[in-house]
């Protein structure tokens, strides 16, 4: 959580922090079990990388080989591939050349689709993105959360961290884990029907002001994040 909610240990190797971190203890009282984890989880990067000399059907029939079950056929294999490329629109693109990101081959919006496509495949029940519309236009954004609410709709959890949401944005999320730096919990909750479960909550705590007709709840909160902050340091 403190690596989430931008609490990053210090290092001169940006990848460190993954090689130090290992989580502990017990999942809903069960021993936690490695193979268990890596089976069901996906983990979608900000940074899309990708082959850059293959198309995006041969990176996904790439994903799968490496991480769906060996008992799995081929013909199984590649049928559970075109499904999932038909889930996140991908099979207009279906033979593009990847290429390098802004020279050739995919534009943003589609590297990161094909990111979370990459970890459809190998069918997780989980999948954490961690800010999948960062440096997307209005557009493009609009696109990719297409995508992950039909992941949701099939069932999937999805955890996503999110950078500056708009109204539309932040309210296509089911619910919300609100938290400060450091990784305390500021909410945990549904977001509800116009934002109001979560609009609720804060104007009960007292020095927040009530949010304006039309504004959006996420900027609204990050506005009294001090008095909600102070709020919390009571308990």
């Amino acid at each position: 959580m403190p690596v989430w909610s931008g609490k990053k240990p210090r290092s001169s190797n940006g990848s460190q922090w993954r090689r130090k971190n290992h989580s502990h203890g017990r999942a809903c009282r069960y021993p936690k079990k490695q193979e268990t984890f890596a089976r069901i989880f996906g983990y979608c990067e900000q940074n899309d990388i990708h082959s850059p000399h293959v198309t995006v059907y041969e990176s996904l029939l790439y994903s799968s080989w490496l991480r769906l079950a060996t008992d799995v056929d081929e013909h199984k294999r590649k049928q559970f591939v075109d499904e999932v490329m038909d889930l996140v629109e991908l099979n207009p693109l279906k033979d593009a050349l990847v290429g390098l990101p802004s020279v050739n081959g995919l534009s943003t919006e589609q590297r990161k689709r094909l990111t979370i496509t990459v970890e459809l495949v190998a069918n997780p029940s989980i999948i954490f993105m961690d800010e999948p519309t960062s440096g997307l236009d209005a557009r493009a954004t609009a696109i990719v959360m297409r995508a992950v609410r039909k992941t949701v709709d099939t069932g999937r959890i999805v955890v996503c961290t999110i950078h500056q949401p708009s109204i539309d944005i932040f309210e296509a999320f089911d619910e919300l884990f609100l938290m400060k730096r450091g990784g305390q919990e500021l909410y945990v909750g549904p977001v509800g029907r116009h934002s109001w479960d979560i609009i609720e909550y804060f104007e009960a705590i007292n020095g927040v002001s009530k949010i304006k007709d039309g504004y959006n709840p996420a900027t609204w909160m990050l506005e009294m994040k001090l008095k909600i902050c102070e709020h919390m340091d009571q308990f």
